[in-house]
């Protein structure tokens, strides 16, 4: 329980202040935001104006004198005329507000299901609970499989396209979109242009089950010549390993569950029950989001998930402790 409190004070402090919808970082984001905005607005004015239009006459009564205060039987013709051009004009204006919001809302609901002619490709799946992450190419042996980090290029239109393999899960992230359910068994998508480099936080928004709460994403938007570099590097297969200790934990790793679950490209591991973990050591975090992706923490992921995250679907795995050490020098040397 100490263990589990732990990791999620620490995964609430990593992720402080970035996520906030009213910090548009795309496009998109950007026209939602303003549209927001407008609508506050008016709404606060006309709340204004309607409260003072309620407490002037109430403090005018409370001065009156008792005799003032006895309600007419009749309103004069004039007073009664007045109140018909004020009730009048004020409907004539709410009409009228209605109408240019719903001009404008239709304008950015446009604007939102425009697609550009070309989009960088990337497939989203979600599972229970974590995100598995497809970069399309052309060129099957280019295609790259990561998980729980969505990388994308600051100034380039990406199409999310969303599956989901169990249950319905929903893909959030507040600086860039909005929300879009995963359905199984079919397949959404959904377009975005990041404007501005940095690290949002992703959150699946859908309940899907007991670690809903963990299941989060970290969103990375790189300018465009860094996220080439990067999407080349993902290609690469695994390095081998330069050192005993470390060609020591790749056997450990091939011998025991983990190449069951798991793959690496280049190794002979195959798995696709669990993320990929070919360049494992380059992820941010792990079990989407849950912990800081260091050597500690992903010891104690291997030997007992469930005290971190109850319910998951990795078992546990009791390892010698020489052996423990030697398979994470091995997943060290994953970039």
């Amino acid at each position: 329980m100490m263990r589990s409190r732990l990791a999620l004070v620490i995964l609430l402090a990593a992720c402080s202040g970035r996520q906030n919808a009213l910090d548009p970082a795309s496009a998109q984001n950007r026209s939602i935001t303003a549209l927001f905005w407008a609508m506050f607005v008016v709404a606060a004015f006309i709340w204004f104006v309607v409260t003072v239009a309620f407490l002037v006459p109430a403090v005018r009564q409370r001065r009156t004198t008792r005799e003032d205060a006895e309600p007419a039987l009749e309103l004069p013709a004039e007073t009664s005329r007045r109140q018909t051009r004020l009730v009048s004009g004020a409907t004539a204006v709410t009409v009228l507000i209605l109408l240019v919001f719903l001009i404008y809302d239709f304008g950015v609901g446009r604007a939102l299901a425009t697609h550009p002619a070309r989009a960088l490709t990337i497939e989203l799946v979600g599972h229970q609970w974590w995100w598995e992450v497809h970069y399309a190419d052309p060129d099957p042996s280019k295609i790259v499989i990561d998980a729980d980090e969505l990388h994308v290029p600051v100034g380039q239109s990406v199409q999310i396209k969303l599956v989901s393999r169990d249950v319905i899960h929903s893909f959030w992230v507040p600086n860039l979109i909005g929300k879009r359910d995963l359905i199984p068994g079919y397949t959404s998508s959904i377009f975005f242009t990041a404007d501005r480099p940095g690290v949002y936080r992703a959150q699946c928004a859908e309940f899907c089950g007991h670690q809903h709460a963990k299941m989060a994403l970290d969103v990375v938007a790189h300018p465009a010549p860094e996220f080439s570099a990067w999407l080349e590097r993902q290609r690469a297969p695994a390095a081998d390993p330069s050192d005993s200790l470390a060609a020591n934990g790749k056997r450990v790793f091939l011998s025991a569950a983990c190449s069951k679950c798991h793959a690496i490209t280049g190794v002979e591991a195959y798995g696709t029950v669990g993320p990929n973990l070919t360049h494992l050591a380059t992820r941010r975090t792990l079990a989407a989001g849950t912990l800081p992706n260091t050597r500690g923490n992903l010891g104690g992921w291997i030997v007992d998930p469930q005290s971190i995250k109850p319910g998951a679907r990795m078992p546990s795995n009791q390892l010698e402790s020489r052996d423990l050490v030697a398979l994470l020098a091995y997943l060290e040397t994953l970039k």
